[in-house]
């Protein structure tokens, strides 16, 4: 790896049985662990190969430098939004435009800004958002796809939390919310948000209104997917390849849309037994949106990689959060009420629901993040068995070739393409040709580690 001859300190290795290559990816090679650092490749289609030949000490560095960016974007936001907030009401906007007070006035107008101005301001905040985080993740030096966006999930939930439903209780109509919450001990600091919480209500309906049942509609509609293909069609196309490019659905965005239905799962777990009546809009959303990607993800999108339910476990760590949460504030809330009795006898909830998390993390998380050396030897004798002439290094050859020499080898049949055109036109079905071809993954036989 340390040759002057290699073009970068990265190697994809192949192995002939999947226990030697278990073995190689689960262990430490060498005295120094950041001399030579073994792990599971990522299969082909999720390699990110501009971050493959990141040093160990620049991660570091980088890691370090994106925590801080996003330490101060996290909590400066905050700024920003207290501010959109406290206009986004009659009276703020009266008082900072006191010219506008007739049209402010009139019936429609001042319906509008009452309900959904605060969650319309919002979103707007929120819309590059996840492209700043994925550029932030990709800085980071992740080497594949999957990790990208496990990253800019989890980050896109703190942020949410953080900005969109702490921030909005907490600085939802003025600046001196906060300043009260900031001069409060931290015994208090659950009933002040406690008493906060039913009062932004009809805060949360319109935001969920505005961002889940609209965005479920713009997901039916893809009216920008629409835009920008008429756009390449006209400027960009040339060739029956540049047409198919420009029609690709491309990926669901996993890194956008899990982070949000996580912040609606919490919202109805909060706001269960403080408002009910904010469920139904909910479990409307849920509703609209599971008939709508259910035909997304089966109709239109395309699957760019397989990891092999990597996301899981951030997933189950998110509903966890959720459920603690929920009933620190639920207690927070009992306990300004004074129902001390009740209170108490809620403690033992976030304490059962942490045990069951550590539970099920030391119970179910391995089998997601390592490979059992019994199960690779199980397989590896049984396709020794079944079929013993199987030869995979044809198909590993050309499994981790870099996408520019893929480009080339697509560019040199073009030929032979042109041949098989003249062939009969099959019958198209509802998902034309998928650029990327499904591969297996490495818990479905896949024998390649990365060195």
């Amino acid at each position: 790896m340390c040759s002057s001859k290699s073009v970068i300190p990265a190697a994809f290795v192949s192995f002939k049985t999947r226990w030697g290559a278990a073995v190689c990816a689960q262990t430490q090679q060498t005295r120094n662990p950041t001399l030579w650092l073994t792990d599971w490749a990522p299969e082909p289609r999720d390699v990110y190969w501009d971050n493959l030949a990141i040093p160990f000490v620049s991660l570091t560095i980088r890691r370090l430098i994106i925590f801080v960016a996003y330490f101060f974007l996290t909590f400066f936001f905050m700024i920003p939004i207290a501010i959109v907030q406290s206009l986004a009401n009659i009276e703020g906007i009266e008082k900072a435009l006191p010219f506008l007070k007739p049209i402010i006035e009139v019936k429609v107008i001042k319906s509008f800004i009452q309900g959904f101005l605060p969650g319309i301001a919002l979103k707007i905040f929120l819309i590059f958002l996840p492209d700043i985080l994925m550029l932030m993740s990709k800085f980071e030096g992740f080497i594949s796809r999957a990790a990208l966006g496990r990253r800019s999930a989890t980050r896109y939930y703190i942020f949410q939390f953080i900005n969109v439903f702490l921030g909005s209780i907490i600085t939802g109509t003025a600046f001196q919310h906060l300043d009260n919450f900031m001069h409060q001990s931290a015994n208090d600091i659950p009933k002040a948000i406690g008493i906060s919480i039913p009062m932004k209500a009809t805060f949360f309906i319109t935001y969920i209104m505005v961002d889940g049942w609209a965005g479920v509609a713009g997901e039916i509609l893809r009216l920008k997917p629409l835009i920008v293909y008429h756009l390449k069609n006209f400027f960009l196309v040339k060739t029956e390849n540049d047409r198919e490019e420009a029609m690709d659905p491309g990926a669901i965005g996993f890194n956008t849309g899990e982070p949000q239905i996580q912040l609606y799962f919490l919202l109805g777990l909060v706001y269960a037994v403080v408002a009910p009546f904010l469920l139904p809009f909910i479990i409307v959303f849920f509703a609209l949106a599971f008939v709508v990607y259910l035909h997304q993800v089966l109709n239109v999108y395309n699957q760019e990689y397989e990891s092999a339910a990597a996301f899981w476990p951030d997933v189950h760590g998110r509903i966890i959060t959720a459920l603690i949460v929920s009933q620190l504030l639920l207690m927070g809330l009992l306990s300004k009420k004074e129902a001390a009795q009740s209170t108490s006898s809620l403690i033992t909830l976030p304490i059962l629901t942490i045990w069951f998390h550590r539970f099920c993390k030391g119970r179910y998380e391995p089998a997601l993040v390592r490979y059992p050396l019994q199960e690779a030897m199980m397989k590896d004798t049984l396709e020794r068995a079944r079929e013993p002439n199987l030869n995979l290094k044809s198909f590993l050859q050309i499994a981790y070739i870099h996408p520019v020499f893929k480009e080339v080898e697509v560019s040199e049949s073009d030929p032979a393409s042109e041949e098989s055109d003249q062939e009969p036109v099959l019958i198209p079905t509802k998902r034309q040709s998928r650029m990327n071809t499904p591969l297996p993954s490495k818990h479905s036989g896949s024998m390649t580690s990365l060195g």
